[in-house]
């Protein structure tokens, strides 16, 4: 009987030689490759997986991660500005230079300042500089061209825009066509450089401390600075305004009568660092700011100021963009309540059992490991042995 062959018989699958180990036979049919449209959808649309030293992780999931990082840490407020943002209306035109805050709802509320042809009655207005008309006694409002001034101060200058006693500025050392601020302070008795500009956003982020820009000072004080005075100064010590440290601190030169350091700030308070050294025991004899963040004062001469070029403005930016992810990274993350950490209860549980204060015998005792003396005392009248009478008895 001729011997039957399976080899188109439905139901079977053609021999490519693959049990015997061996070459596929000569014209037997290849198998047709896999496609997505074969495969079943969940399949298909599942990410291919590759495998990095020991675990695998799916395409593309370390580039999310490291975006979304990016995304969280970079501060929104350094890469967009709210000049041309709706805001309110004084805002607005204390920074078209109408004065202060203060002097702008001046205006408003003596009824000066018109939005969209009405005038303008409520102080929190809120204005959409691109699409609302403004006018203030008629003249329509000029947005202010952003500028930016680097000022070396000298001693006796104040860093303020008011003065009611009509002392020197700093905003005097520069032209008056806009109106600027000061970026920060510098005391009257201090010198060196300042920023000063009309561009608020910057301003915000160069003297907050979240962003935590650092600013350079050469320091010279009186008598000999020793390792635990650094230390300390490092470590950070409390004074009224809380507990105060400086960034870094080197001494540069050393006299027998006097030091010349270079400290480093990351957050400015009022007369921060001659209220440390004074309570370390050392006067400030000389105090100059030499750097903001990259902005260095260089040769500029006392009294002097000089326009900042873009690339100086973007360096800034720059500057307050790492400072934020530095000081992001140095503060600890507080872990929620509930995970991995336990409540502490504000109150004790009471046992039902009052503590008896101490009595003079019982410290006395105590202190001399002695036992208190015991005396039973009552108001009875005692009983008399011999059956006599008991005064006070009845």
């Amino acid at each position: 009987m001729p011997r039957r062959s399976y080899k188109n018989s439905p139901g079977k699958k053609p021999s490519v030689g693959k049990r015997t180990g061996g070459k596929p036979k000569r014209g037997a049919r290849k198998p047709k490759a896999k496609t997505a449209e074969s495969e079943p959808k969940s399949k298909a649309s599942a990410p291919k997986k590759r495998t990095v030293g020991k675990g695998a992780a799916t395409e593309g999931t370390a580039t999310k991660r490291t975006a979304s990082k990016r995304a969280r840490r970079a501060p929104a407020a350094a890469t967009t500005s709210s000049r041309d943002q709706p805001q309110r209306l004084q805002r607005l035109l204390a920074a078209a230079g109408f004065g202060s805050r203060r002097q702008c709802e001046s205006l408003i509320e003596e009824g000066r300042v018109e939005v969209d042809g009405e005038i303008a009655a409520e102080l929190g207005t809120v204005v959409d500089p691109k699409s609302s008309k403004v006018l203030v006694d008629g003249v329509p409002l000029r947005q202010q061209k952003l500028v930016y001034y680097a000022v070396n101060k000298p001693t006796g200058f104040l860093s303020t825009n008011a003065d009611p006693r009509g002392r020197q500025r700093v905003i005097d050392l520069v032209p008056n066509s806009e109106r600027v601020f000061p970026v920060g302070r510098l005391d009257q008795s201090s010198q060196g450089l300042m920023l000063l500009t009309n561009d608020g956003d910057l301003a915000q982020q160069l003297s907050h401390p979240k962003y935590g820009v650092r600013k350079v000072y050469r320091v010279t004080v009186a008598g000999k600075i020793d390792g635990e005075t650094m230390r300390s100064m490092r470590k950070g010590i409390y004074i009224s305004d809380g507990f105060v440290r400086v960034e870094g601190a080197k001494i540069v030169k050393s006299r027998a009568r006097a030091t010349e350091m270079e400290i480093t700030l990351r957050e400015g308070k009022n007369r921060e660092i001659r209220r440390i050294l004074a309570r370390l025991g050392h006067k400030v004899q000389m105090l100059r700011r030499i750097a903001i963040g990259p902005l260095r004062i260089g040769d500029l001469p006392v009294g002097a100021h000089r326009v900042l070029s873009r690339d100086e403005v973007s360096r800034l930016r720059k500057a307050i963009e790492h400072s934020r992810d530095e000081v992001a990274e140095e503060t600890p993350r507080r872990r929620p309540a509930g995970k991995g950490t336990k409540k502490r209860s504000a109150k004790k549980k009471s046992t039902g059992k009052r503590r008896r204060a101490e009595s003079r015998n019982d410290v006395t005792a105590r202190r001399t490991s002695r036992k208190p003396a015991t005396t039973k005392f009552s108001f009875k009248p005692k009983k008399s042995d011999d059956g006599g009478s008991i005064i006070g008895g009845d």
